[in-house]
């Protein structure tokens, strides 16, 4: 199947969560054909990203910011300020792991405290606010993409979280929350480091990290793991 036999539908313009001065649209998958992984892994090397069982990418006529990003393993290097991150948070006591979305009740629940106080603190103008579980629902459950979670805990007390899809040969960041107390330890990047530590223990060719958006402050953070690719005038182009 190519992308060229897929049916794709334009949402209407709407103002821009990352640039206030412009409108965003999306191309949203709208194929009558199952989704599977395997079209997930070809479309996610075009810009597509997954929300839930659908799948996206930016398709706006007067801007082109929202580039992919991708770190090639074993390439990747920490930084010098991203191993200190690393060092401080061993010693503190932090610990991860890659489990499966959990079935039990307290700990869906537990999942949804950390949420909604993250985007509580985090979020508070946000669309996202207040936080309902059929959020969180929509990050944790996919009828067709094994869905991970990469657990951050700090003396045996969880403190952030980050959805990941396991694809073939790569990890995609979905979303990643975290405790407000944990501020001070960085957790998106500490999750990102941690997961590439994975990716690199497993072999695997890339993490996917989503959209850098050049001009939106949030984003900026994703610049900072070298090397890196992104994705815009239809390839991956490097940078170091």
């Amino acid at each position: 199947m190519t992308e060229q036999s897929l049916q794709f539908g334009l949402t209407p313009p709407a103002a821009c969560s990352y640039l206030s001065s412009q409108q965003e649209q999306l191309a949203v998958l709208l194929s009558p054909q199952p989704m599977d992984a395997s079209l997930y892994q070809l479309l996610i090397k075009h810009n597509f990203r997954r929300s839930g069982d659908q799948l996206y990418r930016p398709h706006c006529p007067s801007c082109h910011a929202c580039q992919s990003l991708r770190i090639p393993l074993p390439d990747f290097m920490p930084s010098s300020s991203q191993r200190r991150l690393l060092n401080k948070a061993a010693r503190s006591g932090w610990q991860y792991q890659l489990s499966k979305v959990p079935d039990s009740v307290a700990e869906r629940q537990q999942l949804f405290a950390l949420f909604a106080d993250y985007i509580a603190f985090k979020h508070p103008d946000g669309v996202m606010h207040p936080a309902t579980q059929e959020q969180l629902d929509s990050l944790l459950n996919s009828k067709w993409q094994p869905i991970s979670l990469l657990q951050l805990y700090q003396a045996g007390v969880l403190q952030a979280v980050m959805v990941v899809d396991e694809l073939a040969g790569a990890y995609s960041a979905v979303y990643t929350f975290f405790a407000r107390q944990a501020e001070a330890f960085s957790p998106g990047k500490l999750a990102i480091l941690y997961l590439l530590q994975l990716a690199a223990q497993q072999q695997l060719d890339y993490v996917y990290l989503g959209y850098q958006v050049d001009g939106c402050r949030k984003m900026a953070y994703k610049q900072e793991f070298l090397p890196h690719q992104r994705y815009f005038d239809g390839s991956w182009h490097s940078f170091a």
